[in-house]
């Protein structure tokens, strides 16, 4: 089993239509850990120690939160300038995370169509995730394409349902090792991995 570690950032969650349906979706299965680092650090204040604690006793890290300004909303900066520390996770010496895999867990309000090299972003999620997918190499980790929930600001209630229990089989199927991620690494997103996995479930 993957023991799975979701660093959960949203600086507005009462205002959000879709990721306070889904932290309250996160399977209750033995493994799987939700931190919410606004509500854990009001204050910016983060607890170096317990945080590489966390990641030590987890597998796959998990950053979720709303793509804001194409990037992590500001806490998750603040967390990795601290946590990720020379000579403990990278550098020489650095090698506390050496072999864990992380993934960006994001959602966008734009169309999945608005976000390609000849669109309205001009560039794709993938391409703007650049400097996560470097700071995971530098650590020494694999850096998963990213789940993705898009079009947000059109999403029906039927559609968040739709979204909200995609989300809970993603997890239990990642926590399962059950989702095929060398054939995943490289799709645009894991999206295709999860109905992949879907699929081989599905009765003939």
């Amino acid at each position: 089993m993957t023991r799975i570690l979701i660093l959960f950032a949203h600086p507005a969650l009462d205002k959000s239509r879709i990721h306070r349906r889904l932290i309250h979706a996160v399977p209750e299965l033995p493994g799987i850990t939700l931190h919410d680092l606004y509500a854990a650090y009001p204050n910016f204040a983060i607890d170096v120690a317990r945080e590489q604690e966390l990641l030590l006793a987890h597998d796959l890290i998990i950053f979720q939160h709303p793509f804001y300004w194409y990037s992590t909303p500001a806490i998750i900066k603040q967390w990795e300038d601290l946590v990720l520390e020379h000579g403990w996770a990278y550098g020489s010496q650095g090698t506390a995370l050496r072999g864990k895999r992380l993934l960006s867990l994001i959602s966008t309000g734009g169309p999945a169509g608005t976000y390609r090299r000849d669109g309205y972003n001009r560039f794709t999620v993938r391409d703007l995730l650049a400097p996560i997918d470097q700071t995971a190499h530098l650590c020494g980790m694999e850096y998963l394409p990213p789940y993705l929930i898009q079009g947000t600001h059109s999403l029906t209630d039927a559609d968040i349902d739709l979204e909200v229990g995609r989300y809970r089989q993603l997890l239990a199927l990642l926590h399962e090792d059950r989702i095929d991620l060398a054939a995943a690494r490289e799709q645009p997103s894991l999206n295709l991995a999860l109905d992949r996995a879907l699929g081989q479930q599905a009765p003939e």
